[in-house]
């Protein structure tokens, strides 16, 4: 019951997060601001409703880091997992049927100026931005440093994050967001489905993947034991 629990808040939350943040992004409604706030606002709206059943990752990226971190047991990330892949399709699936008669998907996938031509420069700019969120979500969630404003603290590190990637990558920090949209659009090249891109599992998989090892690594050196000065090592002198 508990996993099913956990499986049907990040199914939601993940639904959310791609629906309504693709969403803006095909509608085109306040440009990429419009965009990043939309991604911002869900994840910390969902954050305070379902925190408390599943911790509110609603990102594969974000619960590899807590598994790496130990706030969550390995075997609970194929539930994750499961949840927020299934999540993102779904709500790709839905919006591509909203949209379709309007102006298609296309507007809803992570792509930006580097994707193409700079595949490396663009893993690199998805491994930063990733590193910041999940540097927020172990600081502010996990170690309690935000308290009850947790959930706005990760809400505009996304927001800030996606406003400085999106155009670059198109902001994506999170695989399931990018792999619901890549379903049914040829953004990257038009010649193949993006899923079956392999720029698409370096850019938008390996970065995130990467930058949230990379913020895991940080937040347990920052919060590791203190370190002692030598002064303090050397027995006191006799008098």
């Amino acid at each position: 019951m508990a996993n099913l629990k956990l499986f049907t808040a990040e199914f939601i939350g993940t639904f959310a997060l791609v629906f309504i943040g693709a969403g803006a992004t095909v509608v085109g409604i306040g440009g990429l601001v419009g965009a990043a706030f939309a991604y911002g606002l869900v994840v910390a709206t969902f954050y305070y409703l379902y925190a408390h059943i599943s911790g509110a990752h609603f990102n594969p990226a974000v619960t590899f880091g807590l598994a790496l971190n130990g706030t969550i047991k390995w075997r609970d990330t194929f539930t994750y997992w499961l949840a927020q892949f299934t999540g993102a399709a779904a709500a790709a699936l839905t919006l591509n049927f909203v949209v379709s008669s309007v102006s298609g998907l296309s507007g809803g996938v992570t792509i930006g100026t580097l994707t193409n031509p700079q595949p490396g420069t663009a893993f690199l700019v998805e491994l930063i931005l990733t590193f910041f969120l999940v540097n927020a979500v172990l600081h502010a969630a996990v170690a309690g440093k935000a308290g009850s404003l947790a959930g706005m603290v990760i809400g505009l590190t996304l927001v800030f994050a996606v406003l400085a990637g999106g155009p670059m990558t198109g902001g994506s920090l999170n695989p399931a967001r990018t792999f619901g949209p890549a379903l049914f659009t040829s953004a990257i090249d038009p010649a193949k489905r993006d899923i079956a891109n392999p720029m698409l599992y370096l850019i938008y998989f390996a970065g995130p993947f990467a930058g949230s090892a990379l913020a895991v690594g940080v937040f347990k050196f920052l919060n590791g034991p203190a370190v002692i000065e030598e002064s303090a090592k050397k027995p006191p002198r006799k008098k």
